[in-house]
């Protein structure tokens, strides 16, 4: 009952028995010839000059029942940008590379900013993801769109075929599909899911009572994650967060533009492996700064459902996390010590310090500016403006392919 105990208020779809990647592959393919499949990928340049970056490309030429692939390029110069055109062109599938620092595309960026668009400046995988979904929703064509992100160092194309398949099968009525996957090496990973994510939402709840959006968001068994996949009608009227908060604001906007019956997670893969990030500090970046930037969003949105952050209440929610976070430590200490997995608890215990302080500086900055960053609009808003746009960033992504 473990592995597929339904406990949240959306399906989640395990990795059971001994179903080969082929025979999935296999039905993919026959179910590609009426529904679209494209894979985006958000990706910086260094990114290409690690291991992992090869493995995925490799990977990513076994798989045959892709309609496109779209990859995002950040932090390139043009000769860069043409190795990378290069390398991908080797793929099965046709491959379009969005050469985000080009003049074409940055031209395109600053007529968003002048038409009254909001953090089209803000460069990051935000930015990168919402230009991808609006190249794509220029071909009427697209289906599904499902992204992954390219540092992953143990990569299968088991994450593309297990993202794409619950919102492509005809038999299913889902158009949200999040991956979630085990953390685990020879010690626990995510500390930001662990330590901070979990712990605060059961204090959220707590302080503020039970919410359907708390159930929401308590569902995912791995929120942060950088995986999902959406059909081509939702992904055209969600907002993006060019912040840290993206994965959490994103889970947010699904919520608020379908039915929680359409949407599902799915496990990936038994176990992901990608580069680490530093705890650092809120100046520095790092973990520290995804923490803060993903409070922030959390009280913004439970904010605009009329919750009211006061003082007396943070402070509660304050020493509520506090409690919470060190009940995690038991929790992890033990299935550490059961699994003989290396579990540092000083090495914990600083992080939840850490993540402590960020809650103190995302109140901060909330109660100065509940605003705060805006979101990157739909679609649909930014072709209500500018109707032509999508078709002429189409344009401007094929005069830089064929440059």
């Amino acid at each position: 009952m473990s592995d597929f105990f339904q406990n949240g208020v959306i399906t989640t779809i395990p990795r059971l028995g001994s179903r080969s990647i082929e025979d999935m592959e296999e039905a993919l393919l026959k179910l590609s010839k009426r529904r679209n499949m494209v894979l985006i990928l958000p990706a910086l340049y260094s990114e290409f000059e690690t291991p992992a970056m090869k493995g995925i490309v490799e990977e990513l030429k076994k798989v045959n029942y892709l309609y496109r692939i779209v990859l995002g390029l950040d932090g390139a110069n043009e000769e860069q940008f043409k190795y990378v055109k290069n390398l991908m062109s080797s793929l099965p599938t046709p491959v379009d590379v969005i050469w985000n620092d080009g003049p074409r595309v940055m031209a395109l960026k600053n007529e968003l900013k002048e038409a009254g668009f909001q953090s089209t400046d803000i460069r990051g995988k935000g930015l990168n993801v919402w230009m991808m979904i609006g190249y794509v929703l220029s071909d009427e064509h697209a289906y599904a769109m499902a992204l992954h992100d390219c540092d992953i160092v143990n990569y299968s194309r088991e994450i593309p075929a297990r993202l794409f398949y619950p919102i492509v099968h005809p038999a299913f009525d889902f158009e949200f599909n999040k991956g979630y996957y085990s953390r685990v090496t020879d010690k626990l990973h995510g500390r930001a899911t662990r330590l901070f994510y979990t712990p605060l939402l059961k204090s959220l709840e707590k302080v503020f009572g039970k919410s359907r959006y708390l159930d929401y968001m308590g569902s995912f068994r791995y929120a942060l994650s950088g995986e999902f996949a959406f059909v081509r009608s939702l992904a055209r009227g969600i907002r993006i967060s060019p912040t840290w908060g993206l994965e959490v604001s994103t889970l947010s906007e699904v919520y608020h533009n379908t039915s929680k019956k359409r949407i599902c997670q799915s496990e990936i893969m038994e176990t992901y492996e990608h580069k680490h990030q530093d705890l650092g500090n809120e100046a520095a970046g790092g973990v520290s700064k995804m923490t803060k930037e993903i409070a922030e969003t959390i009280f913004r949105i439970m904010s605009q459902t009329g919750v009211v952050f006061s003082n007396s209440k943070f402070k509660s929610l304050l020493a509520t996390y506090f409690e919470e976070s060190r009940h995690a430590i038991t929790q992890y200490s033990s299935i550490s010590e059961v699994n003989g997995l290396v579990y540092d608890r000083q090495k914990e215990i600083a992080a939840i310090v850490e993540f402590t302080d960020s809650l103190g500086l995302a109140n901060e900055d909330f109660n100065e500016d509940p605003m705060g960053v805006p979101a990157l609009s739909a679609w649909t808003a930014v072709r209500s403006v500018l109707p032509n746009f999508t078709y002429q960033f189409k344009e401007a992504v094929m005069l830089d392919k064929n440059d």
